[in-house]
């Protein structure tokens, strides 16, 4: 699909044929309308929900995305429900362990296990709604989050805790995979990329202020009422859905079929190269941001010393660097092509990782330092995904549930794969740069192995 819009073209319209000599048409010769000319036709307005996302048109150029504070928040807060899940658990990490009688490695582990659980909530969950439409699954999926958040207050071993996490995983993929098909019943190219952008600003103020609030819960009342907390918002969010969320896949629109036909739409996206590389993408991406999330408890609080309430100030600020990059790429995708932005971002993400790594090798300039350098990589982790996600979106529309599924679910897996990483290879500073590193470099070669045949295809142009 070429990302590059052609300008728009104002339509022409053809004047009567003017009269004939001997039989031939004389092209130059114009004869007014003997009656008064009829008001012309305003041309209709672009819907980009029926735009065809593989065709290059003047209608990519148009300017119909118009941002709406509500719509962008409901949908923040549900592609936000995972990182919640998370975020506000992270300042209890060190009070499970002990809490739990187990390991950091395995106080970890339940993260990890919430995330592989939404990877294959995502897979079973996506084509559910393009079946059964949006509203329905994610309202049955968040009305079991709020169950698990309840009965993971109540274990009384760390086994228990990873399972319920598994399956609290399992049901907040609902909320995220239906986020991202309504973004693409609605939106394709560079308009979906801006509304994901904004998104981020709402998904953004989970680890401004997720943290700092699961601290002080857990200050207070103990790690397990965290837990309640997660409970509640669920609740929330729940209401919220069921009286804003519109139905933006009507029935004629909807995908008969059980699971032979879930896995025909599988099949068809991993048949398409260009997919997948882009499917790919946001998951490596997010493993950086990952390898930070999980590993920077134990790092700042354990290796340099810094208290609960110190780590909660210092994440809600690389929050900030994160919301910022995020933002500028909703200015950056209205003049440059979203493939334009990968190209450029992937190379410059990787130089930076490297930078933090060796900051933490040599110990240049102590914590400050590292905290700077942190920070810029975190700024550069909303660039590729939000663009990647929507150019992968634009190519199967009629299967967006799917789709989306496919992309959350691959982003799910390698976050949930190499987020532990850090903790295997030592914990430490060096561990979690070096496992950045790797992840940054990784869709760097994604992108330099595709990017030739893709051109050759017309798929990436721009």
């Amino acid at each position: 699909m070429t990302e590059t819009a052609s300008r728009c073209q104002p339509p022409t319209t053809t004047a009567p044929d003017g009269p004939s000599a001997g039989g031939r048409a004389v092209p130059s010769a114009r004869v007014p309308a003997p009656t008064t000319p009829r008001p012309q036709t305003p041309a209709p307005a672009v819907d980009t929900a029926k735009r065809d996302p593989g065709a290059s048109s003047s209608a990519e150029a148009a300017p119909t995305y118009r941002p709406n504070a509500r719509y962008v928040l409901l949908l923040g807060m549900m592609c936000a429900l995972p990182a919640i899940s998370n975020d506000i658990y992270l300042p209890s990490l060190p009070d499970v362990a002990r809490d739990l009688g187990t390991s950091a490695t395995a106080a970890q582990l339940t993260m990890t296990a919430m995330m592989l659980g939404g990877a294959v909530g995502q897979l079973v969950i996506g084509p559910l709604s393009d079946r059964f439409g949006r509203r329905a699954p994610v309202l049955v999926g968040v009305a079991l989050h709020v169950l698990t958040s309840l009965l993971c207050a109540f274990v009384v071993n760390v086994e228990m805790l990873i399972g319920l996490r598994v399956a609290q995983g399992f049901f907040n993929a609902s909320a995220t995979v239906v986020a991202m098909a309504v973004i693409r019943d609605r939106f394709v190219g560079a308009d979906a990329s801006r509304l994901i952008s904004r998104l981020m600003l709402v998904i953004g103020i989970a680890p401004l202020f997720a943290p700092s609030v699961g601290g002080l819960i857990a200050g207070e009342l103990g790690w397990r009422a965290v837990f309640v907390a997660l409970a509640l918002f669920g609740v929330a969010l729940w209401v919220v859905v069921l009286r804003r969320l519109p139905e933006t896949l009507p029935a004629a629109r909807r995908r008969d079929g059980g699971l032979r036909t879930a896995l025909s739409g599988y099949r068809r996206l991993l048949r398409d190269r260009h997919f997948v590389a882009l499917a790919i993408m946001p998951g490596l991406g997010n493993a950086v941001l990952m390898s930070y999330v999980v590993g920077s408890p134990f790092v700042l609080q354990e290796g340099y010393g810094l208290s609960s309430h110190e780590f909660s100030l210092l994440f809600a600020l690389n929050g900030v660097g994160l919301v910022a990059g995020a933002q500028v790429n909703a200015a950056l995708v209205r003049r440059v092509a979203p493939i334009r932005i990968i190209r450029v971002v992937l190379p410059l993400s990787l130089g930076l990782t490297l930078a933090l790594l060796g900051v933490a090798i040599t110990g240049v300039g102590g914590l400050p330092v590292l905290l700077v350098m942190l920070w810029l990589v975190l700024a550069m982790v909303n660039f590729a995904p939000p663009n990647a996600s929507a150019l992968a979106l634009s190519r199967h529309g009629e299967i967006a549930g799917t789709a989306a599924a496919m992309i959350g679910a691959t982003q799910a897996t390698i976050s949930g794969v190499v987020s532990p990483l850090s903790s295997l290879l030592g914990g430490d500073s060096v561990a979690m740069a070096g496992v950045m590193v790797g992840a940054a470099t990784a869709a760097l070669l994604v992108l330099a192995l595709a990017t030739p045949a893709y051109r050759r295809g017309g798929a990436w142009s721009g």
